[in-house]
């Protein structure tokens, strides 16, 4: 079945692609960034992932992308994004795999924490310190944005224009054209996350789900040594792949995708040589 078809959530956007015919795969569910929805892993993505037999899945959290809530976003905690991703995974024929980018990545790790998964990807994930880091470094980087947000408690301003978005998410060989589109579809994000993420419910790395760790190598917000950290943590090592934080939508993202897809048929066991 393509696109959204037969709603598996009333309230949450989700968007499908039917790939595994015999049901032999684990379904795979995949979880954005602040600010991006459902629609980041839809460019291609989960095209490319379907065709090479898996059932995938996106989700758009609360107030995010066609989802509901939008007007209650301010007020949205970290525990309530990962109450979707858990009502989501339930609903399916069976356990998936989590697949979580930047934000997602902490949600899913959030996850971990409730329950053991058949597997986990992070890409250019948050580390389970949360976000202090890279709040420093915009600090000193876009200080009026930085600023902009604190004061007004919303945190589009930092997303608010095309140069910011690109700076961000974005290598220069994306072109001025898709960096404009993508920034036209970014939201609001929720403050009080936000809050969570910087200090009121950070995570504590759980054992016992296998996890795989792809990190960019020009990442502006969870860079290289970043992703190496959050390897460990877990027992593994990071893939890193030459080129920016948006990584499902960034040149070369076809990488990204084989790469999940080989490593959940080979067991979620497989490990990888660096990639940049």
């Amino acid at each position: 079945m393509q696109g959204s078809g037969d709603p598996i959530h009333a309230r949450l956007e989700v968007i499908r692609r039917n790939g595994d015919l015999d049901g032999e795969n684990p379904p795979l569910l995949f979880v954005h960034g602040a600010w991006h929805g459902a629609w980041c892993w839809d460019r291609g993505f989960l095209g490319r992932v379907s065709r090479q037999g898996f059932d995938v899945f996106a989700v758009s959290l609360r107030g995010h992308g066609k989802s509901a809530g939008h007007e209650r976003l301010r007020t949205t905690r970290v525990r309530d994004f990962v109450d979707d991703i858990e009502e989501i995974a339930d609903r399916l024929r069976a356990p998936p795999v989590i697949v979580g980018h930047s934000m997602g990545g902490f949600l899913t790790q959030k996850l971990m924490e409730r329950r053991r998964l058949p597997g986990a990807a992070l890409l250019a994930s948050m580390p389970p310190n949360g976000v202090a880091e890279f709040v420093g470094k915009l600090i000193r980087t876009d200080p009026v944005g930085a600023l902009q947000a604190n004061l007004t408690l919303q945190l589009k301003p930092v997303v608010s224009t095309p140069d910011r978005v690109k700076r961000l998410f974005f290598s220069e060989l994306m072109s001025d054209e898709d960096v404009d589109l993508y920034a036209s579809k970014l939201g609001n994000e929720a403050f009080l996350a936000y809050l969570d993420m910087l200090f009121g419910d950070l995570c504590s790395p759980a054992k016992g789900t296998p996890v795989l760790v792809l990190g960019a190598a020009n990442d502006a917000i969870f860079p290289v040594h970043t992703q190496k950290r959050i390897a460990a943590s877990y027992g593994t090592e990071a893939v890193i792949f030459p080129m920016a934080h948006d990584m499902m939508l960034e040149p070369g993202w076809e990488r990204v995708a084989d790469t999940i897809a080989l490593w959940v048929r080979e067991g979620c066991r497989q490990r990888f040589p660096l990639a940049a």
